[in-house]
C-alpha cells in the first residue's frame, strides 16, 4: 500500500452490504458510511480526537483509524424477524478488536475464512517450538468479515452497527 492511498470508490456505499432473509417479510433500506479518526490539537495544546466524514476520492494513510456506521431502516408496517447482514472488512484495512457495537441485541460473530464460517470468538493454531499445537485468539489481521444476527426489527425503526478498522 502506498503512503497515500485512495479509497475504492463505493467502499461505503450500501451496494456491499447483504440483507438476508428480507424478500418475504418487508423492505430494508440500508446504508454504510464511513468517517476518519482526526487528531486535533486546541489553543491549549491539549490533543482531542474526532471522526469526520469520508467523502468523494478519501485518502488515507497506513496508521489511519476508519469506522464504518451500517444503518438499517425497516421502511415497511410490519416486524422483519432474523435479519441477517455480512459486513466485509475492506482490503488494506485491518478490523479493530472488539470495536463492533450494535442496537436491538443483535449477535455478532466474524469470520477469518473469507465468510465461510462466522464464529463469536475465531481461533487459530499454532505450532510451537517444541512441536506443541495450541488455540490462540485469532490476529485482528486474520479477520475478514462480521456479521450481525438481528432477532428482529420493528416497522419503520432504524437498526445500526459500527465498527472500526485501521489502514494497514
Amino acid at each position: 500500500m502506498t503512503l497515500n492511498q485512495p479509497i475504492p470508490k463505493g467502499i461505503w456505499q450500501s451496494g456491499i452490504v447483504n440483507a438476508q432473509n428480507v424478500k418475504t417479510q418487508g423492505q430494508i433500506q440500508l446504508r454504510l458510511d464511513a468517517e476518519k479518526q482526526v487528531l486535533a490539537t486546541d489553543q491549549q495544546g491539549k490533543q482531542s480526537k474526532k471522526w469526520e466524514p469520508l467523502k468523494g476520492q478519501a485518502v488515507v494513510q497506513p496508521g489511519d483509524m476508519l469506522r464504518y456506521t451500517l444503518s438499517g431502516e425497516n421502511k415497511s408496517d410490519r416486524l422483519i424477524k432474523n435479519l441477517t447482514l455480512n459486513q466485509p472488512i475492506p482490503k488494506g484495512m485491518m478490523y479493530v478488536l472488539k470495536s463492533t457495537n450494535v442496537t436491538n441485541n443483535a449477535k455478532i460473530t466474524y469470520s477469518i475464512d473469507s465468510g465461510r464460517s462466522f464464529v463469536e470468538n475465531p481461533t487459530i493454531k499454532v505450532t510451537l517450538p517444541n512441536g506443541k499445537v495450541e488455540t490462540k485468539p485469532a490476529p485482528a489481521t486474520a479477520y475478514t468479515h462480521i456479521r450481525l444476527l438481528i432477532p428482529s426489527v420493528a416497522a419503520k425503526t432504524t437498526v445500526k452497527a459500527t465498527y472500526q478498522t485501521q489502514v494497514r
